[in-house]
């Protein structure tokens, strides 16, 4: 029931609330909570289904044994005293819980690779701005984008130089490096790697979605705290068009509109308060929901 709720009707809510715009960092974290709550769940529902009737049951009673009221004693399960049927509902259950730890990792060694590959080329094709920190290649077209990994860099092509200002070009430098900071990459990561274990799942498309758009949003806000608003808005408008490597986070791209009006129009209001008001609103709506099936007699 649990897997359900997180997997299929919470997302909704929360991909239309319009504080996660607002308050990109909490949002972000909200997403990755539900995402755990329902691969925990999923996990916890394989062990329940795979696992004998009696052994469900004396599973479903150590919890309970645990809480601090109660009088029965709390202990871990005797591992000789598990069946080959227990064994195997565990392995099922425990696969379920790391498949996806496994895929994130063989969908990062697949991005590292391409990002090796970039650098590379970035270094046969570009030259070093000290001055700036970035590493500089030849294109017309305005982009900058920013190569995470071990040894980070910013790229700007010489387009960006001769469309930017000084101020324009400071701003969306502090984005590019917010976004290294952050370690976005590894949230980006993780998303894609859940879009092709779950792609037809409610809760992984609203991340697949969503997660991106609020990855630029919260380092357009780190941006904000060293740059005007109007200088970081119209390098988003300048860039907006500009193409980079699929390996890569740039400023522009297609939310840039978006973005930019979200910098340029503020919303009055605490939107962190919004926010943690939703999210706790959620989770007081699931709570009779889990009580009401954990107090089904087994």
């Amino acid at each position: 029931m649990l897997a359900l709720i997180t997997g299929t009707i919470l997302p909704i809510p929360l991909a239309r609330g319009r504080w996660s715009h607002q308050a990109p960092r909490l949002a972000i974290a909200t997403w990755g909570g539900l995402t755990g709550v329902f691969v925990i769940a999923t996990s916890m529902t394989v062990l329940q289904v795979l696992l004998p009737y009696d052994s469900s049951h004396r599973l479903s009673a150590l919890p309970e044994a645990c809480l601090p009221w109660s009088a029965d004693p709390c202990a871990a399960p005797d591992i000789a005293s598990l069946s080959a049927a227990d064994l195997s509902a565990i392995l099922g259950a425990t696969a379920v819980f790391f498949l996806p730890a496994v895929a994130f990792l063989r969908h990062t060694l697949r991005v590292r690779r391409q990002r090796f590959r970039h650098a590379e080329v970035l270094t046969l094709m570009g030259r070093r701005e000290p001055a700036l920190r970035v590493t500089i290649v030849e294109h017309t077209t305005p982009a900058i984008y920013c190569l995470p990994g071990r040894a980070p860099q910013v790229v700007v092509s010489t387009g960006a130089l001769h469309t930017l200002t000084s101020a324009q070009l400071k701003a969306v430098l502090h984005h590019e490096r917010a976004h290294i900071r952050g370690r976005h990459h590894l949230v980006t990561a993780a998303v894609q790697s859940l879009g092709r274990l779950f792609p037809a799942l409610p809760l992984i498309r609203h991340i697949c979605s969503e997660v991106p758009l609020l990855l630029e949003m919260a380092a357009d806000d780190r941006a904000l705290r060293r740059c005007s608003r109007e200088a970081l808005a119209t390098a988003l408008y300048s860039m907006a068009a500009g193409q980079v490597p699929q390996s890569a986070m740039a400023a522009g791209g297609p939310s840039a509109v978006l973005r930019m009006r979200r910098i340029l129009t503020p919303e009055a209001g605490h939107p962190v308060l919004h926010g943690l008001l939703t999210t706790a609103a959620a989770i007081g709506a699931v709570t009779p929901v889990v009580l009401a099936c954990c107090s089904i007699p087994g």
